[in-house]
C-alpha cells in the first residue's frame, strides 16, 4: 500500500527540516501512528496522510484544506525526499 511506503519515509525523516510553501521551516517527531510538529501544537495522524495521498501530486494546499495542518502535509508529501519515486 502506498501509505505504508510513504509512512516509512516519513518516519525515516524524523527531525529533518521541511519547508512550507511560504517558507516556514519545521521538523517533526514520530509518535506511533502520528507526528508532532515543531512549529505548532498540532499533530498529524498516519490516517490523515493516507487521506492526503488521494490528492497527490499537489500544486498547492487547497485540496488539503479539509485536513489537519494542510501546509505541513503539503510540505512533507511534496518533498523530494519523500517522493523519491513519483506516485
Amino acid at each position: 500500500m502506498l501509505i505504508e511506503y510513504v509512512w516509512e519515509r516519513v518516519k525515516g525523516l524524523e527531525g529533518e527540516q521541511f519547508r512550507q510553501i511560504r517558507g516556514g521551516q519545521f521538523t517533526y517527531k514520530v509518535k506511533g501512528d502520528y507526528i508532532e510538529l515543531s512549529r505548532t501544537n498540532r499533530s498529524v495522524s498516519k490516517s490523515t496522510f493516507k487521506e492526503a495521498l488521494t490528492h497527490v501530486p499537489l500544486n498547492n494546499t487547497v485540496p488539503l484544506q479539509n485536513l489537519q495542518a494542510p501546509s505541513y502535509l503539503y510540505a512533507i508529501l511534496m518533498d523530494k525526499r519523500v517522493r523519491k519515486h513519483d506516485w
